[in-house]
């Protein structure tokens, strides 16, 4: 799922190469925070560079925020193979991440900071 302040449609390049990764994207859509009001997840994860300052809103209660600091592939600019890399190498990226939370999650909470970090992101609780 993404949420965000703001809401945008998908990107159809990302809907392209995360389909080419065998990934689903029926269905797939930008959601605003306030459709989550009531949702309490264990962890919260920014991933666009862009993302990292915007406020979360306090209702994600003692969520872990984790922030992945990649780089958006949509803005950038060069020939259609640099940016079809550039997409490709994000959610391998994003992949070897998710493979990580999965691991952690597995541990006991108060060890999923420490992996998370040990791992190439930043965290803290929100």
């Amino acid at each position: 799922m993404r949420a965000a302040n703001q809401v945008e449609p998908c990107i159809p390049l990302s809907i392209k190469y995360l389909a080419e990764a065998g990934i689903a994207t029926d269905g797939l859509k930008s959601q605003s925070w306030d459709e989550f009001e009531a949702f309490e997840p264990d962890v919260v994860i920014t991933v666009c560079d862009s993302a990292a300052n915007e406020a979360c809103p306090v209702w994600f209660g003692n969520a872990l925020k984790v922030h992945w600091g990649l780089e958006d592939p949509s803005k950038i600019d060069g020939s259609n193979d640099k940016i079809a890399d550039a997409f490709r190498n994000t959610i391998a990226r994003i992949e070897r991440r998710v493979d990580v939370l999965v691991r952690a999650a597995q541990r006991s909470r108060r060890d999923w900071r420490e992996i998370i970090i040990e791992n190439g992101a930043s965290c803290s609780k929100i």
